[in-house]
């Protein structure tokens, strides 16, 4: 055995070698590991081996770059070095994987000359996942192993593929069960037959097949314009493949590093980057113990059946823990159950998951009408109403019939969480966790702690919110909590704007020309703008008001701020609806006047900005960038602007802070106090963020 570095070293299996990556936890391309590649190569060409076999300690490939490296100094020798090695070595060299071959790894291993993997192993170019694309000739070696449809998904989603899927188009040569004894015996054949060292960069057949569809590529970029829209990462991997057909593999590679130098140093993949890191930073709790005990929830109750709660239940039996799901009647149970296997058989039909899970999901969910099937729950969470006496009421029944030790959970989205755990005799037992809507889709979740919030209890909150897929955050307890919270400002400055000559529709574009998906009103419109309105209380006292007396009440009804297409939604501005605003607006002495999109966007954004702020001075987030995971999973605000605070950092705090104080003295409200805190990083030169 040779030790090459601190990461690579050299064994022999008689007459081959073996090139071995040992970089915990996840074998990252750190320059230790680039140089040892390097070395381990030259070593093998020139020493009695037959063939060379680079394979991994632990439990995974290599897994990508060392992200740590990014932006600081160049140590060691650069991956194309490394590369080069691998496929101008005399003789063959097989990429052995397990785990996950991902980014610079599969990057990596392409320059093998044979690829095997175990049947669990994963392959993918994630770099789109955080702004960039692949910049070691992924983008010109995949299409040419895979063909042009398969590395445009792989590259423009960043999801991962199997090793049964990578057999079938090309990207490994072998599937086997052992694999050391499997990639030894591959790499000995191939040396002992005389195979061929076919370098994938040489590859040029499966470019050619997209000759016969000369409208692949604008058919591609229409599939995923919804998903992709704002980001620059997906066309430029696009950009990647079309110089890969059209020119040689060198002109390829130059367009790849031009794009990839373009993206890297640009504002998307800089945000895209912090976010990255920022989710992870969310699960760091500085006064809850790593080591804190969780409560092992085998069964979760659900109290109600409706959106919210059917959607709750979802996530638990969808990684295999029993329900029990609650409601006040048979009729809303049997319709809140019926629901949620319509979900699943509509998730089943576009094949995000087998025909048979529907069932064996469905067998997990157990529907009752009665509170005392709870007794034996390891955790509930209430999801009904938000109304505090009626929270209370509940949390109190649940105290007398949940086994002590239990996890008692809100999903409330505003409530105080204190108020709602005094109505019980543990209120270190209770916390929120505050579900987004459809709460089987969204990843967000606000877990919120209250006063007496056990250690134990927060741990297994944010525990099994990452069992069950979700992206959790801890809050503090305040109105509206930290997104509920910002997003009120947001409302109060579009309703006056609207008032004082903005429409709604331009409030709206302006947002979503931002980046988020919808703007306020199409928000309001698609929830439904009845909600919480009685007909009785209607006074004419509000927009409100005033658009559902006239029988708008949104996308229900194909008439709210916007007028529906009753077969595709689509939503047209409505003359009326502006006519209706301004009249009301007029008639309670607000001049009119022309809004600029520019104060659009300053009025709805800074306020949000501003309560941010004011947020961490309180404590109620740990963080500023628990904030921005929390916007950018809940809110839509988009991935590629990092955040509220790291926007404002971007925009720069001495800009807001002065036209959050322009603001203030122009059009007054409480909203527009100006953070201490925000205030003084300002001054100091500090960051939200």
């Amino acid at each position: 055995m040779t030790e090459l570095t601190e990461s690579v070293r050299l064994e022999m299996r008689d007459d081959v070698a073996l090139v071995i990556v040992n970089n915990p936890p996840v074998n990252a391309l750190s320059h230790h590991v680039r140089q040892g590649l390097l070395d381990g190569m030259h070593q093998a060409a020139q020493n009695e081996a037959v063939a060379v076999v680079l394979i991994c300690d632990g439990r995974t490939f290599i897994a990508g770059a060392d992200i740590s490296e990014f932006g600081g100094e160049r140590l060691g020798p650069d991956l194309p070095e490394v590369q080069d090695a691998m496929e101008n070595c005399p003789k063959p060299v097989v990429a052995a994987i397990h785990g996950t071959a991902l980014g610079g790894g599969l990057e990596v291993a392409l320059c093998a000359h044979y690829r095997v993997a175990v049947e669990s192993a994963k392959f993918g170019l994630p770099e789109v996942k955080l702004g960039l694309l692949p910049g070691a000739g992924g983008t010109q070696r995949l299409p040419r192993v895979t063909g042009v449809p398969k590395a445009l998904q792989m590259m423009t989603s960043g999801d991962q593929i199997g090793a049964s899927e990578a057999l079938m188009c090309g990207l490994v040569d072998q599937v086997v069960e052992d694999l050391e004894t499997g990639a030894i015996a591959l790499a000995r054949k191939a040396a002992h037959e005389g195979w061929p060292l076919t370098k994938i960069r040489d590859r040029n057949e499966k470019l050619q097949e997209t000759e016969s569809d000369p409208d692949l590529f604008s058919n591609f970029r229409k599939s995923i314009a919804r998903k992709t829209r704002g980001f620059l990462a997906p066309e430029y991997n696009v950009q990647c493949v079309e110089a890969a057909i059209s020119g040689t593999f060198e002109e390829g590679l130059a367009a790849e590093r031009r794009l990839f130098t373009d993206l890297m140093t640009g504002s998307q993949s800089g945000a895209q980057r912090y976010y990255f890191f920022a989710e992870r930073a969310a699960n760091k709790i500085p006064d809850v113990p790593r080591d804190t005990p969780v409560v092992d929830v085998q069964h979760c109750g659900v109290l109600g059946a409706g959106t919210m709660g059917g959607g709750i239940a979802m996530n638990f039996a969808n990684v295999g823990i029993a329900v029990t799901i609650v409601e006040r009647d048979q009729e809303s149970l049997d319709r809140g159950l019926a629901v949620v296997r319509k979900n699943y058989e509509r998730s089943a039909s576009r094949g995000s998951i087998a025909p048979e899970d529907v069932d064996r999901r469905m067998a997990l969910i157990t529907g009752s009408i009665d509170k005392n099937d709870f007794a034996g729950c390891d955790m509930v969470i209430e999801a009904v109403f938000e109304d505090m006496e009626l929270k209370k009421t509940i949390f109190a029944e649940l105290d007398a019939i949940c086994r002590q030790g239990a996890v008692l959970a809100s999903n409330t989205s505003a409530l105080d969480v204190n108020e709602i755990a005094s109505a019980t005799s543990r209120p270190q037992s209770v916390i929120g966790m505050h579900f987004f809507s459809p709460a089987n889709v969204m990843k967000m979740l606000e877990v919120v702690r209250g006063d007496k919030t056990s250690d134990t209890v927060i741990q297994t909150a944010m525990t099994i919110a990452k069992k069950i897929a979700k992206v959790p955050v801890l809050v503090g307890v305040c109105h509206g909590f930290v997104g509920n919270r910002m997003l009120f400002m947001r409302r109060i400055e579009a309703d006056k704007m609207v008032l004082e000559g903005a429409t709604p529709d331009q409030v709206d574009r302006v947002l979503f020309d931002f980046g988020f998906p919808m703007g306020p009103f199409a928000m309001s419109d698609l929830a439904g703008l009845d909600i919480g309105w009685k007909a009785e209380n209607s006074k004419s006292d509000s927009v409100r008001d005033i658009m559902n007396e006239s029988g708008r009440k949104g996308q229900k009804n194909g008439r709210g701020y916007y007028t529906y297409d009753p077969d595709t939604r689509a939503a047209t501005p409505d003359p009326d609806v502006v006519a209706m605003i301004r009249e009301f607006a007029v008639g309670r002495g607000i001049e009119q006047r022309e809004v600029t999109d520019q104060e659009v966007l300053e009025r709805c954004l800074y306020p949000m900005v501003n309560e941010g702020a004011k947020i961490l001075e309180e404590g109620i987030a740990i963080r500023g960038s628990d904030i921005d995971v929390v916007w950018v999973n809940g809110y839509g605000w988009p991935m590629y602007r990092g955040g509220p605070m790291y926007w404002a950092d971007e925009v720069g705090l001495t800009e807001v802070v002065a036209s959050i104080k322009d603001y203030g003295e122009r059009l007054g409200g409480a909203h527009w106090k100006l953070s201490p805190l925000l205030e003084r990083l300002a001054t100091e030169g500090g960051s939200l963020h």
